[in-house]
C-alpha cells in the first residue's frame, strides 16, 4: 500500500469505518491520525443522500473529521455488497459503526454475525442511548444528550433557562471514549487472542463528563445549579471586567486567594472577615466579585494577565477563535498543521509521542477514491472488481 500513514504507532491495524456525522468519525479519526489503515466505506453515489449530515465534503466539518483515511464505495443493501464487506471483515482488526442499534442487524453486519467469521475482530458501536433498553431505538443527537445528561441544567446564567454548550460535547466525548475502548480491547486481544464488542452512547458519555457535578448528587444528594461564568465551588473563580474587556481568573484555596489580593493591591480584601474562608467567600460571592472588579477595571486585560501570572495566580485572556490561533503558545505547540494537497490547516492531535508522532499525512478522500486499490489488497482480482462495478455494488 502506497498510501501515506500519519504515524507508525497503529499502522499494524486495519479499520473498516462505517460511521458518519460526528461521534463515529471522531472515534475513527483517533485511529487514522495514529497510523491505522482506515477504510471509509460509503454508499455509491447513486444511492447516497443528496444532503449528507455534517455539511459538504469539501467543507470544514468533513475536512476536519476525515483526514488520513482512504475511501471506497459499497452497497451494503445488495447481497453481493454484503458478501464483499464480510470478506473484508474477515481480515480486518476493527469495525466501527454508529447506526441506530436495529439497523446493523437488518443489514446483517452486527457484532455476532461478524464475530462468527472473525473471532479476533474488535467491533465498536456508538448510539444515542445504548444498544438496548427503553430508549435504544430513539435517534440520537448531541443537543438531546446534553439536555438529558444534565449539562444544560448547569450551563448558562442563573434564571435564564437551560443553555447548550458551544461545542457538541456528547458527540465528541462519545467518539473519544469509543476510541479509548477500541484501544483497550486491542490491548486485551494481545492476551486473550479474541476481539470483543465495544459499546458507548452519547447519553453515557455526557453523564460521565458531568464528573464532580454528578458526584455532588451521587455522594451528597446536592443538585448543582447554573452558575454562569462563576466556578461552582472555587471562589472567586470566573470572568471579570477589566478596563478594555474581560479576563478569566481562577482563585482556588487560601494561598492563591492571598496571592491574588496582593497582586491586585487589595489588602482590605484579606482583612475583611466576609472573605476570610472559602465558605465565607462562597456566601458573599456577588459582593466579592463586584469589589474585585473595582480593582480590575483600572487596567487592561493584557497588563492583568502579566501581573497575575507573575504573582502565581492562574488567569488568562478570553479569546475569539481567530485570537486562539494567533497566540504565541498555540503557535509554539503546532496546534494547527498544514494538510498535504490542501490550502488550509487543521487542528492536530492534542498529545504527542516521542518516537512515533502523528502528522497530517493525507487530505480527506474523495467519494470512492481508493475503491479499486482497497479491494485489491483484500484479495479481489480485476475481474471481480469489474463485475462489482458493473452491477453497481461499488
Amino acid at each position: 500500500m502506497t498510501f501515506p500513514r500519519a504515524s507508525k504507532a497503529l499502522e499494524r491495524f486495519t479499520v473498516l469505518d462505517l460511521t458518519r456525522i460526528r461521534s463515529g468519525p471522531t472515534a475513527v479519526r483517533q485511529l487514522s491520525d495514529w497510523g491505522a489503515n482506515v477504510i471509509k466505506i460509503e454508499a455509491p453515489a447513486n444511492l447516497a443522500d443528496s444532503e449528507q449530515p455534517g455539511g459538504p465534503r469539501h467543507g470544514p466539518d468533513f475536512q476536519n473529521l476525515h483526514r488520513n483515511k482512504r475511501a471506497m464505495t459499497l452497497n451494503l443493501k445488495d447481497p453481493k455488497g454484503l458478501e464483499v464487506f464480510r470478506r473484508m471483515a474477515k481480515k480486518a482488526d476493527v469495525v466501527v459503526e454508529n447506526y441506530r442499534p436495529d439497523v446493523k442487524t437488518k443489514l446483517g453486519i452486527g457484532y455476532e454475525s461478524l464475530r462468527a467469521i472473525n473471532p479476533r475482530l474488535v467491533y465498536a458501536s456508538i448510539s444515542g442511548f445504548g444498544q438496548d433498553g427503553p430508549y435504544s431505538k430513539r435517534p440520537g443527537f448531541d443537543q438531546i444528550a446534553q439536555g438529558m445528561g444534565g449539562l444544560m441544567s448547569i450551563t448558562g446564567a442563573p434564571g435564564h433557562g437551560p443553555m447548550r454548550a458551544g461545542i457538541p460535547v456528547a458527540d465528541l466525548t462519545a467518539g473519544l471514549f469509543c476510541a479509548l475502548g477500541i484501544l483497550t480491547a486491542l490491548l486485551e486481544r494481545d492476551v486473550s487472542g479474541e476481539g470483543q464488542w465495544v459499546q458507548t452512547s452519547l447519553l453515557q458519555a455526557q453523564i460521565f463528563m458531568l464528573d464532580f457535578q454528578g458526584a455532588r448528587w451521587l455522594v451528597d444528594r446536592e443538585i448543582p445549579k447554573q452558575a454562569g461564568n462563576n466556578h461552582p465551588t472555587s471562589i472567586p473563580t470566573g470572568v471579570f471586567k477589566t478596563s478594555d474587556g474581560f479576563i478569566n481568573i481562577a482563585t482556588t484555596g487560601g494561598a492563591i486567594w492571598q496571592r491574588f489580593a496582593e497582586a491586585i493591591d487589595a489588602p482590605d480584601l484579606l482583612a475583611n472577615p466576609d472573605y476570610a474562608t472559602t465558605a465565607a467567600r462562597s456566601d458573599n460571592r456577588d459582593a466579592l466579585n463586584a469589589t474585585i472588579e473595582t480593582y480590575l477595571t483600572k487596567r487592561p486585560t493584557k497588563e492583568w494577565v502579566s501581573i497575575l501570572n507573575d504573582g502565581g495566580v492562574p488567569c488568562g485572556p478570553i479569546y475569539t477563535i481567530d485570537e486562539v490561533f494567533s497566540d504565541e503558545q498555540v503557535k509554539h505547540l503546532h496546534v494547527a498543521q498544514d494538510v498535504p494537497g490542501a490550502k488550509h490547516k487543521l487542528i492536530a492531535q492534542p498529545f504527542t509521542l516521542s518516537r512515533t508522532p502523528s502528522r497530517m499525512a493525507a487530505r480527506p478522500p474523495l467519494v470512492g477514491e481508493q475503491t479499486k486499490e482497497i479491494l485489491g489488497e483484500f484479495g479481489f482480482d480485476g475481474s471481480e472488481i469489474a463485475a462489482l462495478k458493473q452491477s453497481k455494488v461499488i
